[in-house]
């Protein structure tokens, strides 16, 4: 009697093994990158569909047709599209006004030299001297002006691809939701993954919008208090880079503290940087994690992980969706494998703890026979 033949995962390695895994990811990574015009508007418009998704099971609870759910999805889509460019315009349209009036006003220019005469004065070479000077010259910044229509011009070619994904993504989304239905009893697992995969994202845009409205809201009456130019744009800039885990609030203080020391010197800076600081710290640092914890489960070395790798992959819009994108991620490689739950639990995932086990009960004390004392005949 022959034996079976060997299947072809026992015949290759445990090394071979990852490194065919790894060359797999390289090549799917490679094509994520070349692909990356199509990618990230798809990966905004499937966020952007899960966030409004919930507003069909009242519609349908109503008796409304399905149809009209999908309608009324579509159409919440777009005015959350529609906001959003309208503040990257807006944003970018005073940016380059700004910058604009600083370079035509002269005093721009006056504050770059003195700024190249303290770090002379430091000891700096002339190198590093001419490179800020570079970086700081009002010709460059007026180049990343003119610059901004290019890239309104290019976010509105993404946003129109967005807004044509959002149609057939809400018109499918109503056939997924009778696949609990349909596969409950073969794949409930995985349509629960799903389910939780959604829920989280949900939570976690919606957490993120409403701190960073308070956030910009916060930065913005501070830098109009202060008389910073351009406190509006700050506080968009504040908004947007809320949604970017760990070092959004760098992103988002840097332009406006530089301005600061160009209009009011190193007090006005500081001033900038104290304002950032405490609303950074009290909101986003010691409140706002307690919110969104439930909904992320990821550790903070693969948050940080996750937007450089991101932003690599698919460009800028990669470091807004690095969070649903990394859940994603997980959720296809390392959820429903018995094998990864000490992935899992390094990622974050509360849910991969082993439960502990149960103490064993104490055996039950043997009992000690009493003797019993004879009754002397003579009592």
């Amino acid at each position: 009697m022959t034996s079976p033949a060997p299947s072809s995962d026992r015949l290759l390695s445990p090394s071979l093994r990852v490194l065919l895994a790894l060359a797999a990811a390289v090549v799917v990574i490679a094509g994520l990158s070349f692909a990356r015009e199509i990618v990230g508007p798809i990966a905004l418009a499937i966020v952007i569909v899960v966030i409004c998704e919930p507003l069909r099971r009242p519609l349908e609870r109503r008796g409304w047709p399905r149809w009209a759910g999908s309608t009324a999805v579509i159409a919440v889509a777009y005015i959350v599209l529609g906001v959003m460019g309208l503040l990257l315009w807006f944003a970018g349209t005073q940016f380059a006004r700004l910058v604009v009036d600083l370079a035509t006003d002269g005093g721009l220019a006056d504050r770059l030299d003195e700024t190249v005469a303290w770090l002379e004065s430091l000891g700096l070479g002339p190198e590093a001297a001419d490179a800020a000077a570079s970086a700081l010259d009002p010709a460059t910044l007026l180049s990343v002006a003119s610059s901004i229509g290019g890239t309104v011009l290019a976010v509105a070619t993404a946003l129109f691809f967005v807004f044509a994904y959002i149609i057939f993504m809400a018109i499918d989304a109503a056939r997924y939701r009778q696949a609990s239905v349909v596969f409950g009893a073969t794949h409930a697992p995985v349509i629960a993954r799903i389910a939780h995969l959604n829920a989280g994202i949900r939570r976690y845009y919606i957490v993120n919008a409403s701190f960073g409205a308070i956030v910009a809201v916060i930065d913005g009456l501070a830098l109009w208090a202060m008389n910073v130019p351009g406190a509006v744009v700050w506080a968009v800039l504040a908004f947007v880079t809320n949604f970017i885990p760990n070092i959004g609030f760098v992103l988002g203080v840097i332009p406006p503290a530089i301005l600061a020391f160009f209009v009011g010197d190193w007090p006005l800076l500081l001033g900038v940087i104290v304002v950032y600081s405490v609303v950074n710290v009290v909101l986003q640092v010691l409140v706002q994690p307690k919110f969104v914890s439930d909904a992320v489960d990821l550790s903070l070395t693969l948050s940080f992980f996750s937007v450089i790798f991101w932003t690599f992959v698919i460009g800028p819009l990669g470091a807004i969706l690095s969070i649903p994108l990394t859940l994603l991620t997980r959720a296809l490689v390392l959820d429903g494998n018995p094998d990864a739950l000490l992935l899992r639990w390094a990622s974050g995932d509360h849910a991969a703890v082993p439960p502990e086990p149960e103490p064993e009960p104490e055996p039950e004390p043997t009992p000690v026979p009493v003797r019993r004392r004879r009754r002397r005949w003579w009592r």
